[in-house]
């Protein structure tokens, strides 16, 4: 239980992050929220702000000031507006919490303005002949290859995050009607996607030679096992399908969320609507998902020949 008497910043903020574990949310949120906040409370340490009923408008003045400031360690680049927006936001949410459970008697950050959301063009975007290359990878390493073979074959079929991935169960897959429930999708949204026949030919035979062999180690029931038979954890699985990323030639980065990237991109490149691919990929917002049309090349180029004036005279000229 929270002492209401107790306002020092850290303790609020592991009462905070209690209650939204209660909630159910899921544990990636929970990390970052933990590790934004964290951010937070160091800064104020080291600007002798120790309770937070002192946290208001000046004091968020002075945290975004020393945001705009900071340097990446690793890289001594500046944060993105993105990263900015959501320490701020982190935050923010944090007191308003805080004041619906009473312990603040006014939420002192509700005018807080935070900065808009920056959208990005995915970098590194795979070719199909490149995703290919990379599905064949796999064979090359045994049996264990058949379980990661699978893996990536359902990652490009369907283009699902990596966290609903691991939560896929055998009971999840339709053979029979091609389609995939996804009980964890984010937001505790749940959603039914196609599958093709390829991944879940590739599946089955996984279930049948391989999963066998994992599930005698770990007992877990999910779908795909670790090599230690347990649920895969989100960062392994990024490890193991940049490897075989890297293993095909590719120097790329984000893995796992590059063939979610492609099947978005593949599927408006064949005249997909754009709300068919929203619902594939999960997306709560179809303002998430326009963000695949500034990549759709192939698409851009044979309206821009059809349509445009300019490329219509160089084809007469032709």
């Amino acid at each position: 239980m929270f002492n209401p008497n107790n306002m020092r910043i850290w303790c609020c903020v592991r009462y905070y992050l209690r209650t939204c574990a209660a909630k159910g949310q899921a544990s990636d949120t929970i990390r970052g929220k933990y590790s934004g906040l964290k951010k937070f409370f160091l800064w104020c340490l080291e600007n002798n702000i120790r309770k937070v009923d002192k946290i208001n408008l000046d004091v968020m003045d002075g945290y975004m000031e020393f945001l705009n400031a900071y340097r990446i360690p690793a890289t001594n680049k500046p944060l993105c507006q993105n990263q900015k927006r959501n320490l701020v936001e982190f935050v923010k949410v944090f007191i308003k919490a805080l004041h619906h459970k009473g312990i603040l008697e006014y939420n002192t950050l509700e005018f807080v303005e935070l900065l808009g959301k920056e959208y990005t063009l995915p970098k590194g975007l795979f070719s199909e002949y490149e995703v290919e290359r990379i599905l064949d990878q796999p064979l090359l390493v045994g049996e264990r290859g058949y379980r990661d073979k699978a893996i990536l074959e359902t990652f490009y079929a369907t283009g699902i995050r990596r966290t609903e991935l691991i939560h896929i169960r055998f009971s999840d897959v339709n053979f029979e009607a091609r389609e995939l429930t996804i009980t964890h999708g984010k937001g505790h949204r749940q959603r039914i996607v196609p599958v093709s026949q390829r991944a879940l030919e590739w599946i089955a035979l996984y279930w049948q030679r391989v999963r066998p062999i994992f599930a005698n180690i770990g007992g877990c029931n999910y779908l795909f096992l670790a090599n230690n038979g347990n649920q895969y954890l989100p960062n392994k699985l990024s490890d193991l399908v940049a490897k075989y990323v890297k293993q095909a030639g590719f120097k790329r980065h984000g893995a796992c969320h590059l063939f979610r990237h492609a099947t978005a991109t593949f599927m408006l490149d064949n005249d997909a609507d754009i709300r068919h691919v929203q619902v594939m990929l999960g997306h709560a917002s179809l303002s998430t998902t326009q963000i695949y049309t500034h990549v759709s090349q192939k698409k851009l180029h044979a309206v821009y020949q059809r349509t445009h004036p300019s490329a219509l005279s160089n084809a007469e000229l032709g």
